[in-house]
């Protein structure tokens, strides 16, 4: 029997919406997102947001909610874990957290230990990888040491890439040796950095995508398999959002891989803005690539 799990991101001003409904078919809430700041976990941001817990709680008491920290262009983590101390320092600050807000877990969304080789929006060493896993062994140590005082489990999980150079610089097979769960953010396959158009989250190749034959979710989880990362450690990632450009040509696909003159939402089109654009009246249409098996929407 394995257990599964459905778990969503909230933003924290969002949390006083969480719904009965929703809560029914989830089993994790990642309060999105603490930061990293002098080398300590902090929550101060979003603290006042807090209080929309109880009500969760209420509702589903078994719910767990876990605590993101980092996300896209968070940095300050390959500085907390570049020495011993600054490792403990950072897992006592993530014990002290769900000590003071009776969480569940944490989510390290570090993006990225070492970093592409064509470079990322937040500092990096090259010592991170071995860092990295030092970061995590030291957590794993100080969230155990709680558990035996409150009589709980406190759950480890991060955010990795659905990309190849990460299993070639990070020693994943460790990394999930220590957490619990690794969510594979399968999704930003295209985007305003992409040559043309294509999907954000297809679930296979579709091998009429001129761009490098595109990636996929299917290529991801093989990815983590075949590196050695056993399959109950991984969570596949789902896009509650989507992409978007302007100046497609029609060219027979309905815009599918096509040039484009601009991209638009480039902070992602919401969830929101998809309801009205999937409206008939929109004036967009809906289509499905079969082979991908992924929805996409086209105006000419």
């Amino acid at each position: 029997f394995m257990k599964y799990i459905r778990a969503a991101y909230v933003y924290a001003p969002y949390l006083a919406h969480v719904t009965e409904d929703d809560l029914k078919i989830l089993t994790h809430i990642n309060i999105a997102f603490g930061l990293v700041k002098d080398g300590r976990i902090t929550v101060e941001h979003n603290k006042h947001h807090f209080a929309a817990l109880e009500n969760i709680r209420k509702i589903k008491p078994d719910i767990k909610i876990v605590l993101p920290v980092g996300g896209w262009g968070a940095g300050g983590f390959s500085e907390a874990a570049s020495t011993d101390e600054g490792c403990r320092l950072f897992a006592q600050s993530a014990a002290e957290i769900q000590r003071e807000f009776a969480l569940d877990g944490i989510d390290i969304d570090w993006e990225y230990p070492i970093g592409p080789d064509w470079g990322q929006e937040i500092s990096s060493s090259p010592d991170d990888g071995v860092n990295f896993i030092k970061l995590l062994s030291d957590l794993r140590v100080a969230l155990d040491a709680l558990g035996k005082e409150t009589g709980k489990y406190y759950s480890i999980s991060i955010a990795v890439p659905a990309s190849t150079w990460y299993v070639e610089k990070i020693d994943v097979v460790k990394v999930a040796s220590i957490v619990d769960s690794m969510k594979l953010m399968t999704y930003d396959y295209y985007g305003s950095w992409s040559s043309q158009t294509g999907h954000q989250a297809n679930l296979y190749n579709n091998p009429l995508d001129p761009d490098w034959g595109g990636w996929s979710s299917d290529q991801t989880v093989a990815l983590y398999l075949n590196a050695g990362v056993p399959a109950e450690k991984l969570i596949l990632g789902v896009a509650f959002y989507g992409r978007a450009w302007q100046g497609v040509p029609e060219n027979g696909v309905n815009g599918l891989f096509q040039p484009y003159t601009a991209s638009i939402y480039d902070d992602g089109l919401s969830w929101i803005d998809l309801q009205t654009f999937l409206d008939p009246a929109s004036g967009y249409t809906r289509y499905w690539d079969d082979v991908a098996k992924s929805p996409y929407l086209y105006n000419g």
